[in-house]
């Protein structure tokens, strides 16, 4: 991965690069960035630079990208490069997984844990990083540098250790010569505050709005017109392997679907309500979650029309969802709308636990209507 290949650099990337141009990195180096906005692909811009042969640029913080060490980063098998990631199994370590990883890295360097644990085909099972994997971590920080300057462990989402990771205290404290640690992070608090005090955070901003739209529009497999690759990527939040999902899916109907969705919750019509929820069953998994998160994202926008009203430039909503959104203004307080958001949040999870539509979205549907029903005139919500 070369630094221009990244869809964003932040500051505290910018940080980390002039020091590896100089070779004063920290050894030990915890880069926190939330899920799919670039971690993953920063530390490995950051690993094919400490081990180029033939640093460019004035400062010396570019990689030529022709020598033989930046040819074996990039496909992930330079000797003194090493992985470690999330597996399946009770004594698994990360090694049987290499191939897999490096065709993930491919395809597709900002992915999330979910689509790495499906690649390698855990379904319902629990990922981890397992003692056995500590273990191999550790011999092979004990073996010499092979080939380059510096010998580098990457760890992707150390969060997985639990308490396996008190076994790498020592070597992360005082690591053979030479020897670097990326450990690339999404939630901290679930690294063991010993491994965190042993390690140098750089919290890396997610990339903007328009930084993904720019990346979308660039991406070879993504065929979607402007306007869907700019809906994608404000849904996205900052998460670029979200927007790519996106901009291929129905994104572009959720609009409506929401709408007819809340009117039948306003209403509270058993047959309508039923007939919404049969329809949206049929419709794939992915697809499902993807209509939470637009929800998601139509309710934070809503509250902030209603605190800073519809003249803000900010509210991120599209003209005719704006129009919607005014027009329920009066309809749903601020009570109502943290019921409903605090809804579709247990239904995002319990889709990403594989329950069933139907039920789901029905009893949402019911305690949504529950919620409304004191206050909203069916007939106001049906010119909304």
């Amino acid at each position: 991965m070369y630094f221009d290949q990244l869809i964003h650099q932040p500051p505290g990337l910018h940080q980390l690069r002039r020091m590896a141009s100089a070779d004063r990195l920290p050894h030990a180096n915890l880069l926190l960035a939330p899920p799919g906005t670039g971690g993953l692909p920063a530390a490995l811009a950051l690993a094919n630079l400490l081990l180029c042969e033939d640093r460019q640029g004035t400062d010396r913080d570019n990689t030529c990208g022709r020598c033989r060490a930046c040819r074996k980063t990039a496909g992930a098998v330079h000797p003194d490069l090493h992985f470690t990631f999330p597996t399946v199994g009770s004594k698994m370590t990360s090694d049987p997984f290499l191939p897999q990883w490096r065709t993930a890295l491919r395809e597709s360097p900002y992915l999330e844990a979910n689509d790495w644990l499906q690649r390698i085909g855990a379904e319902n099972k629990q990922g981890n990083i397992t003692r056995e994997s500590c273990a191999n971590m550790l011999r092979k920080l004990h073996l010499k540098i092979f080939e380059g300057r510096y010998k580098v462990m990457l760890i992707w989402l150390p969060e997985y250790l639990g308490s396996e990771g008190n076994r790498l205290l020592k070597m992360i404290e005082e690591p053979p010569e030479r020897t670097i640690f990326f450990l690339v992070a999404e939630r901290p608090d679930l690294i063991l505050t010993t491994i965190l005090s042993r390690c140098q955070l750089t919290k890396l901003a997610p990339p903007t709005d328009a930084e993904i739209s720019l990346a979308l529009a660039r991406h070879e497999g993504v065929t979607a017109p402007a306007d869907l690759r700019e809906t994608a990527a404000r849904l996205a939040g900052g998460n670029y392997n979200l927007a790519l999902s996106l901009a291929e899916s129905e994104t572009e109907s959720h609009g409506a679907r929401l709408l007819d969705w809340m009117r039948a919750c306003f209403q509270g019509s058993p047959a309508r309500l039923v007939a919404w929820t049969e329809d949206f069953a049929k419709l794939g998994r992915e697809t499902q979650k993807h209509f939470i998160r637009y929800s998601l994202h139509y309710w934070r926008e809503f509250l902030l029309l209603s605190v800073t009203g519809n003249d803000n430039p900010g509210v991120r909503l599209l003209p005719e969802e704006l129009r919607s959104a005014t027009k329920m203004l009066p309809l749903v307080d601020h009570d109502q709308l943290a019921g409903i958001i605090q809804l579709l949040s247990e239904c995002a999870e319990h889709i990403e636990r594989n329950a069933n539509p139907k039920i789901l979205f029905l009893d949402a549907g019911i305690r949504i209507h529950q919620l409304l029903r004191h206050r909203a005139p069916a007939s106001r919500v049906a010119r909304a």
